[in-house]
């Protein structure tokens, strides 16, 4: 699916084709033959995702990461692939395990630069691998990962169906994703319109699954934006509101209740 040792285009407004881009042109005419993943057909609608629930503060592994990948902005929440040029695909994982029995919707913005053979947003365990030298769809290309490419096509156990239209190269969007792991699904929302279920059965996947996002393209770049989460509990949600209230640790400092309870509230404040 990729060119083993080429070099990943920057010039993508130039009107040239890659040997990477023909060939992945001609997987994406096939799978637009393909049944597409969902049981029914995609119903767009622009429906709110998690209206009850609360903040949540989990940002790019400094540690999980390829080695072209570069962290950088506010709690490391930008992620910059190849920041020269590319030889292969490089990806990053969050640093938050995506509960079973938990909901979590994030977005994810790319700024602008939008082309290539694959840039990839959706979940995967820590078996995934994060670097290849070569340009592949690396979310999803064993049964480590789930993921969707810019290309409108998912990704899983190395097979990918149609899901959606291509992006616009060169042109700003903002990816949202919602993992259930109550229904154990994965739903993608592009610019505010959910897309619909992508992928079902997640609460059986045994291993933890950690958001992650991959490009083969250079200079690019992917930016953490909204990031919600399900209350765990009506303990939990006391938490959020106490903290909410509070806003800073000194003023849960100087009120008085119960060390445990303090412990307990402080860790939120802290995300």
């Amino acid at each position: 699916m990729g060119l083993v040792g080429g070099r990943e285009a920057m010039h993508s407004n130039t009107g040239e084709t890659t040997l990477a881009d023909a060939d992945d042109d001609v997987a994406s005419r096939r799978s637009d033959e393909k049944t597409p993943c969902t049981k029914n057909p995609v119903m767009l609608s622009t429906e709110i995702p998690l209206l009850d629930s609360c903040d949540d503060d989990w940002t790019w592994n400094v540690r999980e990461k390829s080695h072209e990948v570069k962290l950088s902005g506010e709690k490391k929440r930008t992620a910059q692939f190849h920041p020269n040029w590319s030889n292969g695909t490089a990806a990053v994982r969050g640093n938050k395990v995506l509960q079973n029995g938990a909901r979590y919707y994030w977005e994810i913005v790319i700024p602008s630069r939008v082309f290539g053979t694959s840039m990839m947003l959706g979940v995967a365990t820590k078996k995934a691998r994060l670097h290849i030298d070569a340009f592949v769809n690396i979310i999803g290309e064993d049964d480590q990962g789930w993921g969707l490419s810019h290309r409108g096509l998912l990704w899983h156990d190395g097979k990918s169906r149609k899901y959606t239209k291509p992006f616009k190269e060169n042109e700003s969007t903002k990816i949202g994703i919602m993992f259930d792991g109550i229904k154990g699904t994965l739903t993608y929302y592009k610019d505010g319109v959910s897309l619909g279920e992508a992928f079902t059965g997640l609460n059986h996947v045994k291993e933890d699954l950690y958001p992650m996002v991959a490009s083969t393209a250079a200079r690019t770049e992917m930016r953490i934006g909204v990031r919600k989460r399900s209350y765990s509990c009506l303990q939990d949600r006391c938490r959020v509101l106490i903290a909410k209230r509070l806003r800073t640790r000194r003023c849960l400092d100087v009120i008085l209740l119960p060390k445990q309870l303090k412990s307990y509230v402080a860790d939120y404040m802290q995300t």
